[in-house]
């Protein structure tokens, strides 16, 4: 495994303000773009088509052997239109409150996250660069999609609506930038907390951009929304891949093989 290790480049790209835009654009695109599949051909055959894209993602982003901007992002794009569906068929499929299914889906982020550690003994996105490590990697950010989806329409159920969400996690993902930078938070840990928090934001404000009027939306309607942020999208990914940026992130830089919570 270690040999193999060496062979294959590191998978992840860095997280730069690039990569963190990204990300919050994903989110926002996958939960419109779930809806509007739903709508169109119904709950079940959306989340069979979601699936079996979700799958052919993964599978073509795990036959590549170093990072790839096109493949990463189409895989996190799937991940987050298919956790969106994972979390929205638990609360609306199976009547699961979200009061439920939002500590369920922790529990489920922590497990992989232990069992994770105590395989590889880093948690770094740095790191990558084993099938197993790769693997971990892609359950770990489904497990994150699926809670943060949850969260957010818990939050929003609230009665915060979806704009006071929006304001609520884009406040809370300012949080651990602060506390790694001021009060000792390892960059690790930085990292993914910041990362659940981007899919409760993204997904509130997409919500928001497309809902109607006599619901506190925009109603600018699902279907403008997925396309204009899927070329955004389209924009910072051909933006990545052209600049091919290695920048070192203010969350993940610790060594390679020494990261640890």
């Amino acid at each position: 495994m270690a040999n193999h290790a060496r062979r294959m480049g590191n998978k992840v790209p860095e997280a730069t303000v690039n990569f963190w835009i990204i990300k919050v654009l994903t989110t926002g695109m996958g939960e419109t773009a779930s809806d509007l599949l739903a709508r169109l051909f119904g709950p079940v055959p959306a989340v069979a088509l979601g699936g079996l894209a979700f799958v052919v993602a993964l599978a073509v982003q795990f036959a590549l052997r170093r990072y790839a901007a096109w493949s990463y992002w189409t895989a996190v794009v799937m991940v987050s239109v298919f956790g969106t569906m994972a979390a929205d068929t638990l609360h609306v499929g199976l009547g699961v409150p979200y009061a439920v299914s939002a500590p369920a889906f922790l529990l489920v982020l922590v497990a992989v996250f232990v069992l994770w550690y105590r395989s590889e003994r880093t948690l770094s996105v740095h790191a990558i660069n084993s099938r197993r490590r790769e693997a971990f990697y892609w359950a770990a950010v489904l497990a994150t999609f699926a809670l943060g989806t949850a969260a957010g329409d818990l939050t929003a159920s609230a009665g915060l609506g979806y704009f006071g969400s929006a304001v609520l996690f884009a406040v809370a993902i300012c949080v651990p930038a602060f506390a790694h930078r001021f009060a000792g938070l390892g960059a690790v840990a930085a990292f993914w907390t910041a990362y659940v928090l981007t899919r409760p934001l993204g997904a509130s404000l997409a919500d928001w951009m497309a809902d109607a009027h006599s619901r506190g939306g925009l109603g600018f309607g699902l279907e403008p929304v997925t396309v204009a942020w899927t070329f955004a999208i389209l924009g910072f990914v051909g933006y990545a891949t052209a600049t091919a940026a290695t920048a070192p992130t203010p969350y993940e830089d610790e060594a390679v093989d020494g990261a640890a919570c």
